[in-house]
C-alpha cells in the first residue's frame, strides 16, 4: 500500500504519516524498487490506534508509552491503567480549566450592551482591567495533546 492510500484508509494525513515515521510512533515501511514506500497491515494498525490515541487527546509520549506496553502482550496491565488513570486526571483538570474560561467569557459578555462605541465597550474594559481572573500556575496549557505523560 502506497502513502497515499494508507493515509485515506486511516484518515490521517500523508504528512503526518512522515512525522510519525520520523519521531518513531510508526515503523519505517520498506521502500519498493521505485523508492515509494511500501506501507503493510501492521502500518495501518498502528495509524488507526495512533489516531484513536489523538482522537482521545493523548500525548505523543503517552501514545509511545501505550505501544512500549502493547508490545508486552502478557504483561500486568497495570501500567495501561495508571497511564490512563493520568491522562483522565488531566482531561477533569482541563474541563475545570474550560468552566473558568467559560465563566469568565461569560462575564466578559454580558459588560457588554448595545448603542456604545467601541471606547466604551465593556467587553474590551474588561480585557484591560485587573478584575479578570489570572490563569492558574499549574504547569498545563491549553493545548491539546501537549501534556506529558506525568500530567
Amino acid at each position: 500500500m502506497k502513502i497515499g492510500e494508507i493515509s485515506k484508509a486511516t484518515g490521517v494525513p500523508i504528512e503526518t504519516i512522515r512525522y510519525y515515521e520520523k519521531i518513531g510512533l510508526v515503523p519505517a515501511p520498506e521502500r519498493e524498487a521505485s523508492g515509494y514506500r511500501s506501507y503493510r497491515q501492521h502500518h495501518l494498525d498502528r495509524l488507526v490506534f495512533i489516531r484513536r490515541c489523538r482522537n482521545l487527546d493523548m500525548a505523543q509520549d503517552e501514545i509511545r508509552e501505550l505501544i512500549r506496553l502493547a508490545d508486552q502482550p502478557d504483561a500486568d496491565c497495570s501500567d495501561v491503567d495508571a497511564l490512563l488513570a493520568r491522562h483522565l486526571g488531566h482531561v477533569r483538570r482541563r474541563l475545570e480549566e474550560l468552566t473558568r474560561l467559560e465563566e469568565t467569557l461569560t462575564q466578559l459578555q454580558t459588560a457588554c450592551s448595545q448603542g456604545r462605541t467601541v471606547s466604551e465597550c465593556g467587553i474590551l474594559g474588561g480585557l484591560t482591567s485587573e478584575s479578570l481572573p489570572e490563569p492558574q500556575p499549574d504547569g498545563h496549557n491549553h493545548i491539546p495533546g501537549s501534556h506529558g505523560p506525568n500530567s
